[in-house]
Parts: structure tokens; sequence; C-alpha cells
């Protein structure tokens, strides 16, 4: 596929996060999708591999975390590997903890679906967020 492609088809994958149609999103992840979350002390950190861990992740997301973008992020290609860079605002739920995390994803793109993100965050300030307030 072309970068272009490639592209096109991370943006799909992203506005499908974003819509909440899971059918959608696993239409464009790869069967053995592993998707990398850095960090400890914080709800979604790990490595989460394949459709089932994939739609647990985002569901646990949804659960656990208020999220919004600012901006749109940007995405820089090459080849079959697409870097989306962005900022995200939000609240983890559990502590009413605010959190700003400026982030990059490394994606994989492979026969037209996303077969690997490697997330770059900013986990201590996730980490921070999900700590319990001190009595």
């Amino acid at each position: 596929m072309s970068t272009d492609e490639n592209v096109q088809t991370v943006k799909g994958f992203f506005a499908a996060m974003g819509s909440a149609k899971k059918e959608d999103l696993l239409a464009l992840a790869a069967d053995d999708i592993e998707w990398i979350i850095p960090g400890e002390g914080w709800p979604l950190a790990g490595t989460h591999r394949g459709h089932a861990e994939l739609a647990a992740v985002l569901q646990k997301a949804s659960e656990e975390i208020e999220m919004t973008y600012p901006q749109p992020p940007e995405f820089v290609a090459q080849g079959d590997r697409v870097f989306v860079i962005g900022i995200a605002t939000g609240t983890i739920k559990a502590t009413t903890k605010p959190f700003t995390d400026e982030w990059i994803f490394d994606i994989t793109v492979r026969d037209g679906k996303v077969a690997r993100i490697q997330e770059y965050i900013d986990t201590q300030a996730l980490a921070e967020a999900s700590a319990p307030s001190e009595a």
C-alpha cells in the first residue's frame, strides 16, 4: 500500500475509536494487532494483543477516563509507518484528577490494517492523575 493509503487507514482507525463503532474499528485492525501502552500505576498500561484485547482496552478507557483532544492530531508517514502526534486533556474518573498528555503513536500498517501501535505518552502525568489523593 502507498504511504497515503496507510495514512488514510490510520485516520479511519482514529475516527472509528472516536465514534465507538466497534465493528468499524475491528475492520481496520489486523487480527493479531499489538497495542503497547507504557507505564505503571494507571488503568490502560500494558500490551494488548488481538481483537478481544483491543476491544477490552477501549472499553476500559471509556469507563475510566474522560478525554478530549483540543486540536486535531498531526499525521506523519513513511512507508508502512504512520506517526500520529497530538495532545489529550482529561480526567481519570476514579480520582477526578485532571491530566494533560502530549503523545505520539507509532503505528505500523500491514495489508491495509493497523497491525501495531506503540504509544509514547506522558506516563507520569497519567500515573499522578490515577493515584488516590493523600488523606
